[in-house]
């Protein structure tokens, strides 16, 4: 990434470590790269935008840097329309998951994505999250 300050780039690395502290601290958030902003828990679904694009850190792994990594790599996706950084730690496997995000307004929406995308790419989507209710939906279990 490019910055023409130096305030600009302590901005990102703020942002980056913002991110990563939330993460460990709630198990996941969602924010916008364009705006520096988290995501509000607003009643909708998120799921991975890209599934290749995904990068899973071992429990052990620096989620900072790695995060710094994956913004570096994946920018163009990260500023599109819509789309957003969202990070999740499973928590059966402690793996630290970093995606472009894509949200849904409602469930079968989301879930119709999911399954879509898990058809196309070499990937499959694991699971959807609702933001208001912090409920994870693994995709090879029943609906709520």
């Amino acid at each position: 990434m490019y910055f023409a300050t130096w305030l600009e780039q302590y901005q990102f690395e703020k942002f980056v470590l913002d991110v990563a502290i939330a993460t460990l601290k709630y198990g996941g958030v969602t924010s916008q790269l364009s705006s520096y902003q988290f995501l509000d828990p607003i009643d909708a679904w998120g799921l991975p935008k890209y599934p290749d694009k995904t990068l899973i850190l071992n429990p052990e792994a620096n989620i900072a840097e790695g995060l710094h990594n994956f913004i570096q790599t994946n920018e163009g996706y990260l500023r599109e329309p819509d789309t957003w950084l969202g990070t999740w730690i499973n928590p059966n496997t402690l793996c630290c998951y970093l995606d472009v995000t894509l949200i849904c307004p409602r469930l079968e929406e989301a879930r119709r994505e999911a399954i879509q995308r898990s058809q196309t790419g070499k990937r499959p989507v694991l699971a959807l999250y609702n933001f208001k209710h912090n409920k994870t939906l693994y995709l090879n279990q029943p609906t709520m």
